[in-house]
């Protein structure tokens, strides 16, 4: 029996499809917008069954459907030295071409549901908390509110382990802009999808409450927000956690509200949602640099820094000044400028056309000392990628925005010296 018949046709594979009561899930998308998702139902060491959802042409359909058919039975020893090129010699396929990208994103995704699933086993792992005055095993009673004596037990520390809110949030990074329509929320996107990808549990706050454009960019607009008693819980795409007013609102719904109720949300964002143990959270600020904007220091309290993003003529670069303004007189370190919409490179010629002025980016960075992360083009597949849920910066393709993309994703992974 070869694998095509064990595990199903060409076309509609045994194993294709959600699967109820899984206990681990995974969805990646690869450098062409091809999205893969990935459910595996576990008994804690090894995968007893596993099934896949594709978008992509039938070379990728194939290659996932054997690669998650491959998995079961694998322990997570095991699945840990998985290659793509196991996959490839069960299909008599080269290590090349289709195939291998194929083979690679399969993998990429079950790696994210293991990981997944690891953290969880890890979570249920965590000891009791308890409490050093000896006022009751697990500190449960009220008694134990406000006192002296919490070690590791008590009402904080169970926020800190298991309660909603960012206080198990490694890096908290704003992406701000001085006005609208520079490509800050497809930065902000990308850039949270890029540090997923990179094997981080990352986070998206998107926090313009009067223009939620990221659920359009990650192909969001059916979810909903869902509670949990009184916490907020974070539509989950993989490794990244989002969170959006746009999960609230229906699509032509505003939001008519004064600063009051604005920083009301915006706390409950940031303090009342499921964040649990992230790697880093990406927050996606509105333009400007109002309510909003205090609303979000205020409630996160230490941000690692902000990236600022801008077009390169004058008009772009002058607001972009008021976001470095406002960031030196709140203290929040400038992690770096990014320049997008950075000249129109012709897909037929590859020639670079300057649709605006150029370098302006850099130049306010080398004005104000501040570190110059990168340059963008202007590139149709992001904005069609966009308009589809489907981004395409971040996943290191062979287009000219992707590969610009790289390196600024890669300096703010290292963590580079911000400047105040």
């Amino acid at each position: 029996m070869n694998w095509l018949e064990s595990v199903g046709s060409r076309t509609t594979p045994l194993n294709f499809g959600p699967m109820r009561d899984s206990h681990a899930h995974g969805r990646v998308a690869d450098s062409r917008g091809d999205t893969l998702e990935v459910w595996l139902r576990m008994d804690g060491v090894k995968i007893l069954k596993a099934s896949f959802t594709s978008d992509g042409d039938q070379t990728a359909m194939d290659c996932a459907s054997l690669a998650v058919h491959l998995s079961q039975g694998r322990t997570l020893g095991e699945m840990r030295r998985f290659q793509a090129v196991d996959v490839l010699e069960a299909m008599g396929q080269p290590g090349n071409g289709e195939a291998l990208l194929g083979a690679e994103l399969a993998l990429r995704t079950l790696a994210m549901a293991l990981r997944d699933y690891e953290k969880a086993l890890k979570a249920q792992d965590e000891p009791e908390p308890h409490c050093s005055s000896g006022c009751g095993e697990g500190c449960e009673e009220t008694c134990c509110e406000g006192c002296d004596h919490q070690e590791e037990g008590g009402t904080q520390a169970r926020s800190a382990v298991g309660g909603p809110g960012v206080g198990q949030v490694r890096r908290r990074i704003l992406v701000m802009s001085g006005k609208g329509g520079v490509g800050k929320s497809t930065v902000a996107v990308n850039l949270a999808l890029g540090f997923a990808a990179e094997g981080l549990m990352a986070g998206l706050l998107d926090a313009d409450l009067h223009g939620p454009s990221v659920p359009k960019l990650l192909g969001l607009e059916r979810d909903t927000l869902q509670t949990q008693g009184q916490t907020l819980l974070p539509v989950e795409l993989g490794t990244l956690k989002v969170m959006s007013m746009g999960f609230a609102l229906k699509p032509d719904q505003a939001a008519i509200w004064r600063g009051p109720m604005k920083a009301g949300v915006i706390e409950q964002f940031v303090k009342q949602v499921q964040w649990d143990a992230l790697d880093v959270l990406v927050v996606d600020c509105p333009p400007g640099t109002g309510d909003e904007h205090l609303s979000v220091h205020q409630a996160l309290g230490q941000v690692e820094g902000a990236v600022i993003v801008t077009t390169p003529q004058e008009v772009a670069t002058l607001d972009a000044r008021k976001a470095i303004t406002f960031c030196r007189s709140s203290r929040i370190p400038v992690l770096g400028i990014v320049e997008n919409m950075s000249g129109f490179i012709c897909p037929a010629c590859a020639t670079c056309t300057p649709i605006f002025q150029t370098g302006g980016g850099a130049r306010l960075a080398a004005e104000l000392g501040l570190p110059f992360l990168g340059s963008l083009p202007l590139d149709p597949s992001v904005g069609a990628g966009g308009e589809t849920g489907r981004p395409r910066l971040f996943a290191g393709g062979v287009d000219a925005a992707a590969r610009a993309f790289q390196p600024i994703l890669q300096a703010l992974l290292a963590g580079g010296e911000a400047k105040v």
